[in-house]
């Protein structure tokens, strides 16, 4: 997949994009050693302050949230930075991906894992990513001078008179999908005092923890990350690295015959004959007697014929190997001083 995930004309492009999206990131990466036995089952997962939510809740958030490459995303309870990572695959690097988190050890563990996943995840180069920036705090103390944003997603349960904050994180035209009174909700933003709601389906969340405040009486606002312009040699790497997936893409294309392949052989099927048994009445006697087919005259030559048919058949396909990661073969070709090399493939371990 070349540059980011595009963005779908029709609810199969949708979902085949989500689908890529869930591929890329294994859960499994997410999950302490010891409990990595349950990570692909459809259960949300807690230990400590580090949680995860079942993938069958975070299926229909990214369905919900409709994302699009380019937008601006903020996640409330961003946690292990899972959820996240999925997003920055379909927002490519002209997205904005920030997270907030309470508890300043899963946010430790979030950057650990974001980091394990840039530097050893071969789904990394086939993804424009939009890496996600973390900050410790408690999403209902944000600044109220913060930016809005197109897409936001809360991962607690939200008390009804917490509604109207969640809404003001909100462009006209945005997308915020939380647990709102037991409900998975999805509210979208059409106009400066407009909006519609979607119930999507029952959820139990834990609730949003309240503000502490400090002995002051105030609380501590959380400063959200700033909308960062990219730098001219980030910029192009992200040039060049599309330019050699382009290049890639076209190769392989070139070698499929414009990408159409052969026409399966469908294997004849294959009548069996049998010798047909036949009953004779005559009169009050009964006359057993066996008819033999005509074809069955033919049946050794049939047998002959379908076992030159196994004998010509191919070898069976051996167990595949790992898939190939032809970016980074493309790469370390290039007639290129190492150190630039490893920096269009951000020093990536593999």
């Amino acid at each position: 997949m070349g540059g980011a995930v595009s963005a779908g004309e029709d609810n199969d492009e949708l979902i085949d994009n989500l689908k890529e999206a869930f591929r890329a990131v294994d859960r499994a990466d997410y999950y302490l050693e010891e409990f990595k036995e349950n990570a692909y089952k459809d259960l949300a997962w807690k230990h400590g302050n580090i949680h995860l939510s079942a993938p069958c809740i975070y299926s229909e958030v990214m369905e919900a949230l409709d994302l699009q490459p380019g937008l601006s995303f903020l996640n409330l309870g961003s946690g292990t930075g899972y959820l996240s990572s999925m997003v920055g695959l379909i927002l490519g690097p002209f997205g904005v991906n920030h997270g907030v988190e309470l508890h300043s050890d899963v946010i430790e563990y979030a950057k650990q894992k974001l980091d394990f996943f840039i530097k050893t995840s071969d789904s990394f180069d086939k993804f424009d990513f939009c890496e996600p920036s973390f900050v410790t705090g408690n999403c209902l103390e944000i600044s109220p001078d913060c930016s809005q944003y197109d897409r936001v997603y809360c991962g607690a349960g939200v008390q009804k008179e917490h509604e109207a904050y969640m809404k003001r994180l909100l462009k006209v035209g945005g997308i915020l999908v939380m647990p709102l009174e037991e409900k998975l909700t999805k509210i979208t933003r059409t106009g400066p005092s407009a909006w519609e709601t979607k119930k999507i389906l029952a959820v139990s969340f834990a609730p949003l923890i309240q503000p502490c405040h400090s002995e002051s009486g105030k609380s501590r606002l959380v400063r959200l990350p700033p909308l960062a312009v990219r730098s001219l040699q980030d910029l192009a790497r992200i040039a060049i690295r599309g330019t050699i997936k382009r290049i890639i893409h076209q190769e392989t294309v070139n070698k499929q015959g414009n990408g159409l392949k052969n026409t399966p052989r469908f294997k004849r099927r294959r009548v069996r004959r049998r010798r047909m048994e036949t009953i004779v009445f005559l009169d009050k006697e009964v006359f057993a007697s066996r008819i033999s087919s005509p074809s069955d005259d033919n049946s050794c030559e049939d047998l002959e014929e379908e076992r030159r048919e196994e004998e010509a058949k191919t070898p069976l396909e051996t167990k595949p190997g790992p898939p190939v990661n032809f970016l980074r073969e493309k790469v370390l070709r290039l007639p290129l001083p190492d150190p630039l090399k490893y920096y269009l493939l951000y020093y990536r371990e593999k």
